[in-house]
């Protein structure tokens, strides 16, 4: 066997087929940018910006990436808000703490449940269009958004 083999073989043996990171399951065979997409609040461009302040290749399968560049990777996502500029986040002015925040995983679900709440506790328009059903952005209901049995024409009796 001559070098290139061995050093492929090796890379099979290393190569993680899951990578566990912000407690999601990443494809392996995924480059490292596009992997990075199936965390719950990082899109393209964030993934982008976490392979670069991490120090690792953009397009690198994140399965051969050693256990180092994974853990930096978990340390640049959990401190986002100060890797990334502040038009990037997610959450900008907090209502609670006024911060700039990136908020992943089950924690969107979380806050904008917490949001809409909110509307509904101090009875304002959009929270009121919430607990009614209705389209909450201005959207038209007359023709459109509409839902349940269809009732159709009835027909006038002779």
């Amino acid at each position: 066997m001559n070098l290139a083999q061995q050093q492929n073989a090796q890379e099979k043996q290393d190569f993680k087929y899951i990578v566990r990171i912000a407690d999601t399951d990443l494809q392996g065979e995924k480059s490292v940018i596009q992997a990075l997409t199936g965390i719950k609040g990082i899109g393209f461009h964030v993934s982008a910006v976490i392979a670069d302040c991490a120090g690792v290749n953009r397009y690198e399968k994140i399965g051969n990436l050693p256990e180092e560049k994974i853990e930096k990777i978990r340390e640049v996502i959990a401190n986002l808000d100060k890797y990334a500029p502040s038009w990037l986040m997610n959450r900008r002015k907090d209502i609670y703490t006024g911060k700039n925040m990136h908020l992943i995983g089950t924690d969107i679900e979380m806050v904008r449940r917490e949001d809409i709440n909110r509307l509904k506790k101090i009875r304002a328009y959009r929270g009121i269009r919430h607990e009614l059903g209705l389209p909450v952005r201005g959207q038209r209901t007359r023709s459109n958004g509409r839902k349940g049995l269809a009732l159709g024409v009835s027909r006038k009796k002779k």
